[in-house]
């Protein structure tokens, strides 16, 4: 199964107004890896980050407790944004570009997790009826999560996995490999069963959108994510802004991973 991930374009601002109210946090002093960052898509039950605490581990707060002020007052907040929707998506992603008042562009990228598992919010609206799984676009889905407010908050705390940021001096985002992604060349995988940094053929003949014969293309796996687990799952890289968010949201399609290996030496 071949999904695909973008890099968002967003307004924001460093300073809190009326029209920025979103904070995005940095990572929390207090925060310690259990897993390795390259690993974390392994732990589909247990924590990838707890918290470290004069006793010994525990687990962090939840996306509820952070969002109801679980970090207000400790100095934290990196950047604001307007939407908690578009601030949601954002940690989905994993980076992102944030365009200030004065019309500069930051970037920012991600920098540990809560460690809490990450719950598809797309599978919950499915398995309570609330969505058919034919409807569900990054596109309807974002517009059923703006339609109503508080229903959405409800729905978003049941992902319990939040992200941390920092911010990024760079010409492009970067996979967890520390390298620059490209799109439709960096592909996510998941590194229990794809060595990182792995080229691999991504052969797609139903993803149409992409041209009469689909989709076919040497990648590199550039990249991990929470909610990309298995041997048969692939997120492809779709680039910045408008366009690559439509490409994304649409891509969900069958696919065959040819993976490249060196010929042994003996």
């Amino acid at each position: 199964m071949l999904t695909g991930y973008y890099e968002p374009v967003i307004d924001g601002s460093f300073d809190p107004t009326s029209a920025y109210a979103v904070p995005l946090y940095k990572r929390p002093p207090d925060l310690e890896n259990v897993v390795p960052e390259a690993e974390r898509s392994a732990q589909s039950s247990g924590y990838s980050h707890m918290r470290r605490t004069a006793t010994g581990l525990s687990p962090y707060a939840t996306r509820e407790d952070i969002e109801r002020g679980a970090l207000a007052g400790s100095g934290l907040e990196l950047l604001y944004l307007a939407d908690p929707v578009d601030a949601f998506f954002l940690h989905v992603q994993g980076s992102g570009a944030i365009r200030l008042p004065n019309g500069r562009m930051q970037r920012i990228t991600y920098d540990g997790k809560n460690g809490h598992p990450y719950t598809s919010i797309g599978r919950t609206l499915i398995d309570d009826g609330s969505m058919q799984r034919d409807d569900i676009t990054l596109q309807t889905l974002t517009g059923w999560l703006h339609a109503d407010p508080a229903r959405a908050r409800t729905v978003l705390w049941r992902n319990k996995s939040f992200v941390f940021f920092r911010l990024l001096d760079a010409e492009a985002p970067i996979g967890v490999l520390g390298t620059a992604l490209h799109p439709f060349r960096s592909l996510a995988v998941d590194p229990a069963f794809h060595a990182l940094g792995a080229p691999i053929f991504v052969s797609s003949p139903a993803m149409t959108h992409m041209g009469a014969d689909g989709f076919n293309q040497l990648m590199v796996a550039h990249d991990v994510g929470s909610a990309i687990k298995g041997p048969e799952r692939g997120d492809i890289f779709y680039g910045t802004g408008e366009a690559a968010l439509v490409g994304a949201g649409i891509t969900k399609h069958p696919g065959t991973f040819f993976v490249l290996v060196p010929r042994s030496a003996s």
